[in-house]
């Protein structure tokens, strides 16, 4: 568990707290690029980091985000006109670039300098992947943007959703890199009839990772974490049949993403979960396959709503099912077919992660077990590179943006390959190369 001081620091992003400082030394995603479809558009008002902001695709096509504070008399710039090259204050008329330089003051002298003096508070952006990212730290500190392979790919390769979830962005990330939670919250009580089951609760291209199994298979896992140029990756493995081990691996990439194990071909699904403020967050995902489009089954657990991208109003992102409404939870069906009786995978963590001791968990209250290696193991690494940075220690990662390239990994191997008994027994790059290797 972690100390009340500590579960404060980690849980707090705004401006002038040191995990918000943490936060703003990586890029992070902002806004799908869907929602400034064209130049001159409307603009979008948002949050990020306990910053009231505001986004819009200027007469070129190129986007920016102001803080939603227009300089003059503080009114919302949400309210104006984008209008070329800028957006134009609805009160009095002042204008600004994406940059934050002020094109017009209409009501100022003609001859006067003053605009020059003055500047909106501006992010830069990068357009990737079918997001919109910001970076919202020091300029002379703004890193190379990250080689997310997803990002990289075809648009026929990926599919991006985004939610809004109702608590901390900690309860969600928490949930990421939990691995033991999948055999109880997603588990399913038997094979469902498909004539008989709410459509999308089967299990339609489940994966052989996803399978659920039995708690008490928990008691033949091991679960280990190791420390990465890009955060740390979560590991479990279990023993299997024919003297071989099943390894499910989970990247956690800093500051707050990381992907959902899968076979070495099929598609991969990245996470993201941003803070707005203390108490809520934007989730992003996206699913894609690094080789060839994504094909029908993979679109339909993007769109069908079954699994981690989850069904939104179109307007605020609010998942359908909610809190307000209990999450759509079926009782009976959790008698006779789900552990939860929610539909959904990621409705079923939605129910958990917003319903965890209110909107911020009280961590100093908690037990943890041998099951949260990988929860200890991201707590201890967020809240270490925030005290570091309190010192004037930059966090090393973002030096590396290659090293964000990464895929997850679930994979049976012999014994005879596990990469903990091989770095045991002094075999570091055969452990490498033959069991982890192979993967890639």
């Amino acid at each position: 568990m972690l100390n009340a001081s500590d579960n404060e620091l980690i849980t707090r992003t705004g401006p002038g707290t040191p995990m918000g400082a943490l936060f703003r030394r990586f890029w992070i995603p902002a806004l799908l690029a869907s929602e400034l479809p064209k130049p001159d558009g409307v603009p979008v008002a948002f949050g990020l980091l306990g910053e009231k902001l505001v986004a819009f695709r200027d007469s070129t096509g190129q986007v920016g985000v102001l803080e939603a504070r227009c300089p003059h008399r503080h009114a919302s710039l949400f309210w104006g006109r984008n209008e070329e090259g800028g957006l134009r204050c609805a009160y009095h008329g002042w204008k600004f670039d994406r940059a934050g330089a002020c094109l017009d003051m209409p009501a100022e002298p003609v001859d006067s300098p003053y605009k020059d003096a003055v500047k909106a508070v501006a992010y830069e952006t990068r357009e990737a992947g079918g997001l919109i990212w910001v970076y919202m730290g020091p300029k002379d500190k703004r890193p190379e943007f990250p080689d997310f392979e997803w990002t990289l790919v075809g648009e026929d390769q990926r599919l991006v959703t985004k939610r809004l979830q109702l608590c901390n962005y900690l309860q969600n990330l928490e949930g990421e890199v939990d691995t033991a939670h999948v055999n109880f919250l997603h588990r399913e009580l038997r094979s469902p009839d498909p004539s008989t089951t709410v459509p999308g609760l089967q299990r339609e291209s489940r994966k052989p990772d996803q399978s659920i199994l039995p708690p008490g298979n928990l008691a033949r896992k091991q679960f280990l974490i190791s420390e990465t140029d890009f955060g740390l990756v979560a590991m479990a493995r279990s023993e299997e049949p024919d003297d071989e081990y099943y390894w499910r691996m989970t990247p956690f990439i800093l500051p707050s993403f990381t992907i959902i194990p899968s076979g070495i071909d099929e598609a991969n699904t990245w996470t993201a979960i941003v803070p707005i403020d203390d108490h809520r967050a934007w989730g992003f995902t996206a699913t894609w396959h690094h080789a060839r489009p994504l094909d029908e089954a993979e679109v339909e657990n993007v769109t069908g709503g079954g699994g981690v991208h989850v069904h939104v109003d179109p307007e605020t992102f609010l998942p359908l099912a909610n809190k307000a409404n209990h999450y759509l939870i079926d009782r009976d069906l959790q008698v006779s077919q789900s552990f939860t009786g929610i539909f959904g995978v990621r409705n079923q963590d939605l129910a958990v992660q917003e319903d965890q001791d209110g909107t911020i968990c009280r961590r100093d209250e908690e037990h943890l077990g041998v099951t949260d290696r990988g929860i200890v193991g991201t707590r201890r690494l967020l809240l270490k590179l925030a005290k570091d940075l309190q010192k004037g220690i930059d966090p090393p990662q973002v030096a590396h943006p290659r090293a964000f390239r990464v895929r997850s990994v679930t994979a049976t191997v012999p014994r005879s390959l596990d990469p903990v008994e091989l770095f045991a027994s002094g075999q570091p790059q055969a452990a490498d190369a033959q069991a982890l290797g192979a993967a890639y």
